[in-house]
């Protein structure tokens, strides 16, 4: 064995512990010797050798040594960045392979698939105040509002020549375009190599390779870098589940399945084509922890959200009878996925403070966010509320005559809520394949479509969870996602409604910002309490979202009344728990967002009134009538009114008095009897004795 590797670090590998696996594996410069040194595991091969542009890629030229575990390791001088090579493989099977490196840094753009010597050397990062600040940005008690980007598609190049924009240059155009709508956050669709453009990276060839389609490695760092400088965090699409069966990556890499199952029925996904990783393998956990933390050691990445976390647990899904192997115990929980998630979540929370990692699973899963500590909960820091995207999309897609019989779905999410830490998406997913982009999915006529999801995207910013909207969601692209072309952004040249909608889009993002009560309490019961839950007859939804309490303070209220249908209804009475002026800070119906101007009030005091059958003190009740506009969304301010004492009238002023002159009267009187009886027996006392 080449003794330059650290023995330490092949036990971690080998063991399941490694964290850092890609500072042993793969391409590394060594100063000492002036060499490239390679290593790969490949344990079942007969022979592997290194092949590239340096020896016309003959396999016979540099053949590698291997130890008795089949780590295989050789150095070479004089190579330099960018040099393409591979592994010719000659498998367990007889097979010879060409693989590219599952440890490469670097990759070509497909086509081509070599791998590139590559080192990280070159880059000067200035961004050390926002990670230091990121424990604190990224609490569960503050805002983040996720723009979701597919960069190929975000914007495209109008020169013929070439397809795409470098990193470098998404960036200097995406960066005042999330400011100027206040996002916190940008995540990006798998960006680790990939060689279909169709599968939007979810198929991963290198899994420490940033896709050569946009930009070189100090490119990606450039993007971070200034997203960092500019205060916004970066999400990585990151995909542990699967990956794909192409010739020159993991699949048969020794000529066996050492990265997947040898049984279909554990390592086939029959839905996607693809091949399922292998968590029970000590080497497999070790190379897919260190994928994650490389991005976030390495390129300074803020957070992963994981794809198809709902594949990883189940050994069924997407299967039907006879397609998979379920548990000794007769279950179809994959125990080997839950101990990977495990041991990522508290290898990247432990290691990277403020780290986000995001499960996106569609199931009820229990305690899939939880503390790293917990024993029973999988250790995310938060999970897609796949259910409340889906349960308000198929309420906003009914005409609003039918809305009436199917109110639960508006205000079903409450009832688990707080099950989870979740994130609101409304992402790439339901806007692809026929369903519709967001407008589209509105029901009613042009002017309706509009002023539904503006009502939608009132009502989510204002319900508890974080916020995530992919790209053109915003300025209510009409077409559909096309991934071979970029946005429809002269839609917001073009035209004022959506010009409007993107400043409709741009107002919520800073509310949400800047009011506490919006964020706070996202994941306490007491940040939230509704005023208005079961009026399905109206469809019509209210409730107030609270800001923590502070010492010597009143507390942050905000109410949000969402009229689901396109009638007006004048001075709708809001209940209310107390006495308070409500000052608006929203109405979607406002001109500047595309409304036609007919607004609710600015300004409103609550008032007594009386309820039907009502006795006693339910005889009362406070309410605010608020004019809720058509197919509308309006946030109010609520300030509490403290009661003044009542002022009295002249018969009880009379009364008062009355009941004053008669208790000092008696006052009097008690007092004369009193000095009687103690004059007496002073006298009694006084008085000889016979």
């Amino acid at each position: 064995m080449n003794e330059a590797i650290n023995r330490d670090d092949l036990y971690l590998f080998q063991t399941g512990k490694a964290r850092k696996a890609y500072l042993t594996f793969g391409c590394h410069y060594q100063k000492e010797t002036k060499t490239h040194r390679f290593t790969v595991w490949a344990p079942n091969a007969k022979s592997v050798s290194l092949v590239g542009d340096f020896n016309f890629w003959n396999p016979l030229s540099h053949p590698m040594k291997s130890d008795k575990d089949g780590i295989y390791t050789i150095e070479i001088a004089g190579l330099k960045k960018g040099d393409l090579y591979k592994y010719h493989v000659e498998g367990y099977d007889g097979k010879c392979r060409y693989k590219s490196d599952p440890f490469a840094f670097c990759s070509e753009c497909r086509p081509d698939t070599a791998s590139r010597v590559w080192d990280f050397d070159d880059f000067k990062w200035a961004d050390k105040r926002f990670v230091n600040q990121r424990k604190k940005r990224q609490a569960l008690d503050q805002p983040m509002s996720i723009y979701e980007i597919h960069l190929g598609t975000w914007r495209m190049p109008e020169e013929e020549e070439r397809e795409f924009y470098n990193y470098r240059e998404i960036a200097d155009m995406l960066i005042p375009y999330l400011h100027k709508m206040g996002y916190t956050h940008v995540e990006l669709m798998p960006i680790t190599e990939y060689p279909y453009d169709l599968s939007w990276g979810y198929q991963v060839t290198g899994y420490y390779s940033v896709t050569s389609r946009y930009g070189t490695p100090e490119d990606f760092n450039y993007f971070v870098n200034e997203m960092h400088k500019a205060g916004i965090g970066v999400i990585l699409d990151w995909v542990p589940a699967h990956f794909p069966r192409d010739e020159h990556g993991l699949a048969m890499f020794d000529g066996t399945h050492i990265y997947d199952h040898e049984d279909p029925r554990k390592g086939s996904q029959p839905d996607w084509g693809t091949l399922l990783f292998n968590y029970g393998k000590p080497e497999v956990q070790s190379f897919l922890v260190s994928s994650a933390i490389f991005f976030a050691d390495v390129y300074h990445v803020d957070g992963i959200r994981i794809d198809a976390v709902s594949a990883m647990l189940y050994l069924d899904f997407g299967k039907q009878q006879g397609e998979f192997i379920p548990n000794e115990d007769g279950t179809n929980i994959n125990y080997e996925s839950i101990n990977f998630l495990k041991n990522l979540n508290t290898a990247l929370r432990s290691t990277y403070e403020g780290f986000l990692t995001i499960a996106e699973e569609s199931t009820a899963f229990p305690k899939v966010t939880s503390d790293i500590n917990d024993p029973d909960g999988l250790g995310f820091v938060y999970k897609w509320n796949m259910g409340y995207m889906h349960d308000t999309l198929y309420y906003m897609e009914l005409d609003p005559l039918y809305r009436k019989d199917n109110h639960g779905a508006i205000t079903f999410s409450m009832d688990y809520a707080y099950s989870e830490n979740y994130i609101l998406p409304y992402s790439h997913d339901e806007v692809v394949h026929g369903k519709g982009s967001m407008i589209n999915k509105m029901s009613g006529s042009y002017e309706e479509k509009f002023s539904s999801l503006r009502a939608l995207y009132g009502f989510t910013y204002a319900h508890p969870g974080k916020k995530l909207l992919f790209m053109g969601g915003e300025f209510a692209q009409f077409v559909e996602w096309r991934d071979k072309e970029q946005l429809d952004w002269f839609l917001i040249d073009d035209y004022e409604m959506h010009r409007s909608f993107n400043s409709y889009v741009a107002r919520l993002n800073e509310l949400y910002k800047n009011e506490p009560a919006f964020y706070e309490q996202d994941m306490k019961p007491e940040g939230f309490e509704w005023r208005l839950q079961r009026d399905a007859d109206h469809s019509v939804v209210a409730f107030v979202r609270k800001a923590k309490k502070r010492r010597g303070k009143k507390q942050d209220e905000i109410l949000c009344v969402c009229n689901f249908t396109p009638v007006e209804r004048e001075k709708y009475p809001i209940p209310m728990d107390k006495k308070a002026k409500l000052t608006k800070i929203l109405d979607s119906n406002e001109l500047e967002f595309g409304g036609d101007g007919d607004l609710s009030e600015n300004k409103i005091r609550t008032k007594r009134v009386r309820v039907k059958g009502g006795k006693g003190k339910a005889a009362y009740q406070t309410v605010a009538a608020v004019s809720l506009k058509p197919l509308s969304v309006v946030y109010y301010k609520v300030e509490e009114v403290e009661e003044k004492p009542k002022k009295k009238t002249a018969a009880a002023k009379k009364t008062t008095t009355k009941k004053a002159a008669e208790k000092k009267a008696a006052e009097k009187k008690t007092e004369k009897t009193m000095k009687a009886k103690a004059g007496t027996k002073k006298k009694a006392e006084t008085k000889p004795k016979a």
